[in-house]
Formats: C-alpha cells, sequence, structure tokens
C-alpha cells in the first residue's frame, strides 16, 4: 500500500474529519512498509500513484490518518473513506451500503422507504466517496394513468389499482476510484436491497431495482479524467416515466433524459415548509411564482396548498411539460402555468412591469460550483433575490435557496440582506432550512452541508 505524507501543518483539517487531500499538500509519496513499524521501504524516493488505487495518508510525522482512494490527475488527490486500514472488496461495499440504509430509517427519520422516494448514498458522507445512489418508489406513469383516473392520484389508489410499488435507482459515479469498481457496487447494490431487511431483524427487503439508471454527467468527472456517462446500466425504464409520490402528492420524473439524478429529493421537505404558508394565509386570491422550477415541486405544492394562481418559470422546455404532467396529476392543472423563459431575463422583466406575488420561491442550479466562482455567482444570487423582493406584496413571502456548496450560510444571509437593503423593504426570516436526513452533512466536511433555504417575510 503507497503512502501519501501530507507537508508540515497541512493535517489539521483531516483531522476534524475532513476527507479530501489536495495535491498541493503532499510532500512526497512512498511505497508501503515492508514489515514492521519503522522498517519501511523508500523513504527518500517519491514514487507515482494510479488513478483509483488505495493508499494510506499520513502526516508530516508519518502518523496514520486514514486510508484513501486516490486520483493524481485531479486536484483532489485523494479521498479518506476509513480512519482504519481496510480494503475495498464486496465485504466492504455491502457493510457501507447497509449502515447507510439504516441510517435512513432511523427514529427520527422520517423515511418510510417502503413507501417514500429517498438518496441512500451521499458519497463521502457515508464513506462512498464519489458514489451517488438515488432510490425511486412508484409506479410507470403509463400505467398508472391508465388505471387511475381520479385526481388528485394518491399513493393508495395507485397501490389499489397497481399493486406494491416499484423502484428503481440513480447513480452517480464521480470519482475514479468508484467509476472502476462500478461492476462490483452494482451487483452489490442489488444483492443488499434484494436480500436484506434493515434495523429490524426480519423486516422485509426493500427489493431488487427494476431499473437502475446512470447519471454519471456530472463536471467532477471531467475533472477525475473521466468521460460524461449517461443510460439505463441494469434492468428495464419505461421510456414515459414514472410517477413517485413526495409527501403524498404525485410528482412524474424520467431518470433517463431528468437533471442530475432525476428529481431533487433534497427538496422535499422545504416544498412541504413553503406551501405550509400558502395554507396558513387562507387567500382565495395568491399568487406564486416559483422560479426556476424545474419540474414544479414547489410550484405544486404551492397549488395543492390552495394557491389561486401558480406560474412555473423555466429555460428547460422538457421540464416545463413535466409540470403540466405534474399539475394534471394533482388536480391543478387549471391552476398552474409554465412559462419557458430565461430566468434572469423574466423577473427583469415582471419587475419592470410592476407584477406582485404573495409567495416567490428562488430555487437556482448552483451559481459556485467553485471557490473562485463565487464573487461573480454572488452577484447573481442578489440580482434575482433583489427583483423578487422588490415583487413581493407587503406580507409577502420569500423563500429563497442556494444549493452551492461553496457559497457557506453567512454569505447567503448576508446576501439577502444586502438584497433587501437596496430594495428598500425590511425583512422578518421566519425560518432557515437546509437538506433532509438522507443528505446526511459530515461534521468537519463543510462541503456537506450545502443546502440553503431561507423563508423570509416582507414587513415594510
Amino acid at each position: 500500500m503507497k503512502r501519501i505524507i501530507l507537508k508540515h501543518g497541512e493535517e489539521g483539517r483531516i483531522r476534524t474529519g475532513h476527507p479530501w487531500v489536495y495535491d498541493n499538500e503532499v510532500a512526497k509519496i512512498l511505497e508501503g512498509f515492508a514489515g514492521g513499524k519503522g522498517s519501511g521501504l523508500g523513504d527518500s524516493d517519491s514514487v507515482d500513484l494510479l488513478p483509483g488505487e488505495i493508499a494510506d495518508v499520513e502526516s508530516s510525522r508519518k502518523e496514520y490518518l486514514g486510508r484513501a482512494l486516490v486520483n493524481p490527475n485531479s486536484k483532489i488527490i485523494a479521498r479518506i473513506y476509513s480512519p482504519s486500514k481496510e480494503g475495498m472488496d464486496k465485504g466492504f461495499f455491502k457493510r457501507r451500503i447497509r449502515e447507510a440504509v439504516n441510517r435512513r430509517t432511523l427514529t427520527g427519520s422520517n423515511f418510510d422507504l417502503h413507501r417514500e422516494s429517498a438518496r441512500l448514498v451521499f458519497a463521502e458522507a457515508d464513506f462512498l466517496p464519489g458514489l451517488i445512489v438515488d432510490r425511486f418508489v412508484g409506479w410507470p406513469l403509463k400505467e398508472l394513468e391508465s388505471a387511475v383516473s381520479l385526481r388528485p392520484i394518491t399513493f393508495d389508489l395507485a397501490e389499489a389499482a397497481l399493486g406494491p410499488p416499484r423502484s428503481w435507482l440513480a447513480v452517480q459515479f464521480l470519482v475514479y476510484g468508484m467509476d472502476s469498481r462500478r461492476e462490483e457496487i452494482l451487483a452489490t447494490l442489488e444483492e443488499v436491497l434484494e436480500q436484506d431487511g434493515f434495523i429490524i431483524p426480519g423486516d422485509i427487503p426493500l427489493g431488487k431495482p427494476a431499473g437502475i439508471v446512470e447519471k454519471s454527467a456530472a463536471k467532477v468527472r471531467e475533472l477525475e479524467g473521466l468521460p460524461l456517462q449517461e443510460g439505463l446500466v441494469r434492468g428495464d425504464f419505461p421510456a414515459e416515466g414514472i410517477v413517485i409520490f413526495e409527501n403524498g402528492f404525485p410528482f412524474m420524473l424520467n431518470l433517463i433524459d431528468g437533471q442530475k439524478t432525476g428529481h431533487f429529493l433534497d427538496q422535499k421537505d422545504n416544498h412541504r415548509a413553503a406551501a405550509a404558508y400558502v395554507q396558513s394565509a387562507g387567500s382565495s386570491t395568491l399568487r406564486v411564482l416559483d422560479a426556476f422550477s424545474y419540474t414544479g415541486g414547489f410550484g405544486i405544492h404551492a397549488g395543492m396548498a390552495g394557491a389561486a394562481q401558480v406560474t412555473c418559470v423555466d429555460a428547460s422546455a422538457p421540464a416545463l411539460e413535466t409540470v403540466r404532467i405534474n399539475a394534471a396529476l394533482n388536480g391543478v392543472g387549471d391552476r398552474v402555468t409554465a412559462v419557458e423563459a430565461d430566468v434572469f431575463e423574466y423577473l427583469r422583466t415582471a419587475e419592470r412591469q410592476k407584477e406582485q406575488f404573495d409567495l416567490i420561491i428562488l430555487d437556482p442550479p448552483a451559481f459556485a460550483k467553485t471557490r473562485s466562482a463565487l464573487e461573480g455567482a454572488l452577484r447573481g444570487y442578489k440580482e434575482i433575490n433583489l427583483r423578487a423582493i422588490n415583487m413581493l406584496k407587503p406580507g409577502g413571502v420569500l423563500v429563497s435557496c442556494s444549493c452551492s456548496h461553496a457559497l457557506d450560510e453567512i454569505r447567503f444571509r448576508y446576501m439577502i440582506t444586502e438584497a433587501a437593503a437596496d430594495a428598500g423593504k425590511r425583512l422578518i426570516m421566519l425560518d432557515f432550512r437546509r437538506q433532509p436526513t438522507d443528505h446526511p452533512a459530515l461534521v468537519g466536511y463543510e462541503e456537506s452541508l450545502y443546502l440553503k433555504c431561507g423563508i423570509y417575510r416582507v414587513v415594510g
């Protein structure tokens, strides 16, 4: 096993739980020990690392810090996956996947994985660097529409008509070490889900997925020296898409054509929280703007909570077609309008025309994917929030989100403060929310605490 020796003073972040080692933090790379402690080979001569291999990480004083997947072609040269000296065989993957699923079924997690979709593996936060696994539970859209005529469609209606739901996985292999072990990982996922009961011995297994779709199109793969890849890798997936239920509401998604892993599971709780402000208003004339709507998660929830008019704006025509399908499945098609437009241009035009809304949701894509892009991203975030604040009626509510891990909560909140000041408005923070428990945040690894959702009321 090769040994990555850090420069003096670079081990502090690793000791507090951060799993990444950057190439500029490395002093040298040595061959492994030949025998007992202190009998190293090649301590004076640095050796080369191979993409995807495993190596041990040590401090400048040769103190053991952890075992890692490595890639010398990436700025993140090593990703620590274990504090102990364990390998990465099938037994390792079975254990890690079981542990990850068990965490999602613990008391307080609020997930019933036999009925609900969830993220099963969240990369470094589940000690499987660069591996994302989302599990979607539901039925094929075409079958559901043929079997159930009532609107809105409920989970119980679907189950009564079609029997127990099926499941599909969306998987991302984002780093070289995981990509090179893909077949073993896919086989292990199927085996664990088909055979294992979780938490309670003898509990019903979640079941082998009907299909697994790879969604490895994230730009981080290019930084790892990997091609972008998407497509069906196991089983099958319905061409028309599937319907899952989120907070009891049906949502259609297509794992083959959808963005990221097909549906933004991380906003589940925030969709419900935003809708609560619509419901509490008790108004029959409430107007809602869902900007960067994607497939209408926030907008559909607002419609189901009683909003009179919901406008979903997105640049993606396929996403907006899904908004229309989702509105119809929920019986709110007459109250939801899908608008294809650049959101920045839409907001500028709407502000000039003095449009007014009771609730505005901003859920943009990550403007800052790296810290070097943060300043430009902050200008973009501030602009959309400033315009939204200007278009809110007195007493109106702003739901502002950011999924940029490079933008921390302090800077995000200060950006909102500046936007409100420039608009000449005062805001009260009603709530500040983050990602749900199936997207765990690992202490010491701030990048895993990425989602920010501030809810504010305009008071003057």
